[in-house]
């Protein structure tokens, strides 16, 4: 950080931003002590010192500085789009942003000059609330839908390359928002958007030691955004801190007519800025359900969490929520199968690719179906064959299915919701009466279950692996070891966002475990505002 004297004659201190909030940059830029075009040249400046290393952007926007030039001019003759008037933001490569002149590919060369007919909802909604769209993130390919796990290495893309996690060289950033996580984890951009159909942002956030909030199914609109699943996707905010997260969440909430599922969420969206800044969480019930991750694989991959775990609840306890342990699920041993949702989301990629590509205004490629992108990939392996490994299970498996009329599709389709609701996260809510359950980020289980339920999840810091844990034997890169971080999720029912901003806020504002460790040199960047400034 670096003094200079305000108009008034007093020190103003620029805003460090490998931390810095919205409301720091906000402050800053109606203050006049920088411009929107001195943040985006920053921003752009910081991603060219440390993308070669950890591989989180797949393209910048060339007209980004254009954007911000008339964004400062509004702003100067007093006009104000909203609370993100000229704050750069970053998306996923999934989400069009087509009036940006960038690409939307999910990583793939197959969909390189494909036009969409529209930008996503959430860019417009960005937009109209001043956002500059900087760049996009890279992804795992497809979001993690083209090869089995362990088959297929995480944080890939053919555009992207391989991504990797800022907190130790070599380690696996887990996918498939994993751009979104890193460029937040390191500010390479004030927030950034990612996508989720299980673990997509839960899982790559608390692996980058930031905020991940994944939305109720149907309170984010998905339309623009190459999908995987109607019935899991949703889009989020990833942040480096719950405030900017739910800032983010209250732009890009709302009813869309293109995504009916958005007719679900009340009817006025809540103001979840709100359930910020409560000094403790007196009145609030909170759940464990110790059985769907006591006997985890990850335990013995990460030490310590556990320990950590205890004292986050010990933490809760002294903000004056009541811990009620446990809050179990009533079914486990379907729902840890995967095998009901693996049969619905396989039916529901085709169905939901295929139909998003026939309605794309042009691709030069011609790429129109699942088949298409498999014969696309064999027939440029240079492009779209990853490192050591050429497998296209899940493709296959889903260019095999026959959509949703398919025996047993309807069946499996109703009993995913089963497992996810009525015997897992709504049981364990309703038999204990609590207003949240609470697990650490690392636990599948319950991730999983909120993503089959299309309920909410929060995920915050909690802790960083000892210097001495071993590094984990994922391959082709491990995805624990010495100082990756690891964090503490909360989820409940449909729409209790507000419920879940309120606990993770406190939480976080009690404890602030992000603060205590950065990434590695190599991967930390190096311009700050100062440097902009002196220029």
């Amino acid at each position: 950080m670096s003094d200079r004297p305000d108009s008034l004659g007093t020190s103003y201190v620029f805003p460090d931003l490998y931390e810095a909030s919205i409301e720091g940059l906000r402050i800053g830029l109606s203050g006049s002590h920088f411009t929107s075009v001195d943040l985006v040249k920053a921003y752009l400046t910081r991603i060219h010192e440390v993308n070669d290393e950890i591989h989180a952007v797949i393209e910048t926007n060339e007209q980004a500085l254009k954007f911000a030039e008339s964004l400062d001019l509004e702003r100067t003759a007093g006009k104000s789009r909203g609370v993100l008037h000229g704050i750069p933001i970053i998306v996923k490569d999934n989400i069009t942003a087509l009036s940006d002149g960038m690409e939307t590919t999910s990583g793939s060369y197959a969909l390189v000059g494909s036009i969409a007919p529209r930008d996503a909802h959430v860019i417009t909604l960005l937009r109209d609330a001043g956002a500059i769209i900087l760049a996009k993130s890279n992804l795992s390919e497809w979001s993690y839908f083209r090869g089995r796990p362990g088959e297929m290495p995480g944080g890939w893309s053919g555009r992207g390359g391989q991504g990797s996690n800022p907190f130790l060289k070599g380690a696996g950033p887990s996918g498939s928002s994993h751009g979104s996580a890193a460029c937040a984890a390191v500010g390479l951009a004030a927030a950034t958007l990612g996508t989720e159909t299980d673990g997509s942002i839960t899982s790559p956030s608390r692996l980058h030691n930031i905020v991940g909030i994944k939305p109720t199914v149907g309170l984010t609109s998905r339309s623009g955004v190459i999908p995987v699943s109607e019935y899991q996707d949703t889009v989020g905010p990833m942040c480096r801190s719950v405030a900017d997260a739910t800032v983010i969440l209250q732009v890009i909430a709302g009813k869309d007519n293109r995504d009916p599922f958005t007719e679900a969420q009340p009817s006025v969206v809540p103001d979840y800025t709100a359930a910020l800044g409560h000094r403790d969480l007196e009145g609030l019930r909170i759940g464990v359900p110790w059985g769907a991750f006591k006997d985890g694989d990850f335990i013995k991959d990460w030490p310590g969490v556990i320990e950590a775990f205890k004292e986050a609840l010990e933490v809760l306890s002294a903000l004056k929520a009541i811990v009620v342990e446990p809050a179990d699920f009533k079914e486990l041993q379907e729902l840890t199968d995967y095998k009901i949702e693996m049969h619905c989301l396989t039916v529901e990629f085709k169905h939901c690719i295929n139909t998003y590509l026939k309605e794309l205004v042009h691709v030069p490629t011609g790429v129109r179906t699942v088949s298409d992108i498999i014969n696309f990939n064999n027939a440029h392996p240079g492009e779209e064959k990853p490192p050591g490994y050429e497998t296209q299970y899940r493709l296959e498996e889903a260019d095999k299915t026959a959509g949703y009329e398919q025996y047993p599709y309807q069946q499996c389709r109703k009993r995913r919701r089963e497992l996810g609701r009525e015997l897992a996260i709504d049981y364990a809510l309703e038999k204990n009466n609590v207003d949240a359950l609470v697990f650490p980020s690392l636990s599948e289980t319950v991730v999983s279950a909120a993503a089959i339920a299309g309920y909410p999840v929060i995920t915050v810091p909690l802790g960083f692996a000892p210097d001495d844990t071993p590094l984990g034997k994922e391959k082709p890169m491990p995805n624990s070891g010495p100082g990756v971080p690891f964090g503490i999720g909360f989820t409940g029912t449909a729409f209790s966002e507000s419920t879940l901003i309120k606990v993770a806020h406190a939480f976080e504002q009690k404890t602030k475990h992000r603060l205590r460790k950065r990434a590695y040199e190599a991967a930390t960047p190096r311009t700050q505002m100062r440097d902009v400034k002196n220029s």
